[in-house]
């Protein structure tokens, strides 16, 4: 299986493979994108992304690692701050076969109302499931 994880915060193999029911992650490639997110509306005018760069490759890597000990082939990499942008750039060169978009709590409204897992399933024709918390 070929499996994209879109996350902004660093996941564990464990939660991945929740997500994942009867499936297991050895053998499995996967691809990290992690958005770079700027946290503050002064950063995103100030165009100062370096900060949100080096984040979201650090939680990229995290999770990435997490699989590898899992048994995973995983490889990471940093994404645009939109998520249909970051999944639409990471689907041009991995060929998922499955998406898995972990959202935090308090960005979860701003998913639903954006309809971003619909959407991504419409634009991409791959299964999206969204994971909270």
């Amino acid at each position: 299986m070929r499996l994209l994880v879109l996350a902004t915060e660093p996941v564990d193999a464990d939660r991945i493979r929740g997500a994942l029911p009867g499936d297991d992650l050895d053998g499995t490639e996967v691809l990290v994108v992690s958005p770079a997110v700027n946290e503050s509306a002064v950063a995103f005018w100030m165009s100062d992304s370096d900060e949100a760069i080096e984040e979201a490759e650090s939680t990229a890597e995290q999770t990435a690692a997490a699989l590898r000990d899992r048994g995973a082939t995983a490889r990471a990499t940093t994404g645009e701050s939109e998520p249909l942008l970051a999944l639409q750039d990471a689907l041009a060169t991995f060929p998922a076969d499955r998406v898995l978009v972990f959202v935090r709590d308090e960005d979860a409204a701003r998913y639903r109302e954006d309809d971003v897992i619909g959407e991504a399933e419409r634009r991409f024709g791959v299964p999206v499931t969204e994971v909270t918390g």
